[in-house]
């Protein structure tokens, strides 16, 4: 069993076993809890009543965070001729095409999202086992496959999250930062659950939403209250 250091344990005694807090109350609970010395990210944990090896209940999706996540993302774009420019203009950190997928097979993987043109995804399509475990591969129903690579790239710099339900049915996304205003987090976290909620399959028996847990990234968790997303 993993042993925390004092500020954890310190942190956990404040935390009455058990309760349920409203969004707005747990978001500064979580704040309060916060001890580390940098500035840590807000984490939304969703456990559903899904069953993820069923195909038809695959949740998953994106959106643009409404105050984004508190840092830029380093964006890569694989494309070619015209759109490698087009990237470019539109704020891409890194452009390349054959060359780029050349230095990932070699190991390289600096950088925080990749974005492809479907022309671009012959070559891409082979950088599955690195870039799939760290949910870096471009994909169509995200939006990082595609020919409009200005729209992708400004999304993604924006604050674009991807959500997705693990095989035990959980899904885990961060939300900010702890610096942020606490509106903004409140705004940032609804919107995601909001989009979750909406995304239930409609083969989904039972409780979708059965337990929701908010924690900053060295401080122990607070549980909110499920039942105002299990409509």
């Amino acid at each position: 069993m993993k042993k925390h250091g004092k500020k954890y344990r310190a942190a956990l005694e404040k935390i009455e076993p058990g309760r349920k807090y409203d969004l707005a109350g747990g978001i500064a609970k979580v704040k309060e809890l916060s001890f580390a010395k940098f500035d840590e990210t807000v984490e939304l944990t969703v456990w559903l009543g899904v069953d993820p090896r069923k195909a038809d209940q695959l949740v998953r999706g994106t959106l643009v965070l409404p105050h984004g996540l508190g840092k830029s993302k380093t964006v890569l774009v694989i494309a070619q001729g015209d759109k490698i420019r087009e990237a470019e203009e539109a704020g891409a950190d890194i452009v390349g095409g054959e060359d780029i997928v050349n230095r990932i097979k070699g190991g390289w993987t600096d950088f925080d999202a990749v974005i492809s043109t479907p022309d671009m995804m012959r070559l891409v399509g082979g950088l599955g086992k690195i870039l799939g475990p760290r949910g870096l591969m471009p994909n169509p129903k995200t939006g990082t496959v595609t020919f409009d690579v200005t729209t992708a790239v400004k999304e993604t710099k924006a604050g674009k999250v991807e959500y997705r339900v693990d095989k035990t049915g959980v899904i885990h996304v961060g939300v900010g930062k702890v610096s942020f205003e606490n509106d903004k987090l409140r705004e940032n976290a609804k919107a995601l659950l909001d989009a979750v909620v909406k995304a239930k399959p409609a083969t989904a028996k039972g409780k979708y939403v059965k337990k929701v847990n908010l924690a900053s990234t060295m401080s122990p968790g607070v549980l909110l209250d499920e039942a105002a997303y299990s409509k």
